[in-house]
């Protein structure tokens, strides 16, 4: 049974090395077009929040290989995170005086719901 499990864990690690990939991937290209006009940021709050609860969890049951796969994604989530919010389509980007709105103002931004929050 020991061995069955390791061997998941194991699979668990692998397929998260995949998916932390895939923020990579999305992250670079926003890199590339300079723009990250077509990135939801609430899909990847979303998919911060999931890893941070699956981390918790992992910490709360001692299992080495969900705290592995969940920070593997944590990292490549926070790039993706970061580097949408240095290339987001500010309202004002290009003007002569533009200023990106410091970080915590556009997380919170990027969480409260389009009808209330204020375009930046």
């Amino acid at each position: 049974m020991n061995n069955i499990q390791e061997i998941f864990g194991i699979l668990l690690v692998i397929t998260s090395i995949f998916d932390a990939l895939k923020y990579s991937i999305q992250a670079v290209k926003i890199q590339k077009a300079k723009s990250a006009r077509h990135m939801s940021r609430k899909f990847t709050n979303f998919a911060i929040m999931n890893d941070i609860v699956k981390l918790a969890y992992g910490i709360a049951i001692i299992d080495l290989f969900i705290i592995t796969s969940s920070i593997l994604a944590l990292i490549c989530m926070l790039h993706l995170w970061y580097e949408t919010y240095l290339w987001y389509p500010y309202r004002y980007r290009g003007l002569y005086n533009f200023k990106r709105p410091n970080i915590f103002v556009y997380f919170i931004n990027s969480v409260l719901p389009n009808k209330t929050r204020k375009r930046l």
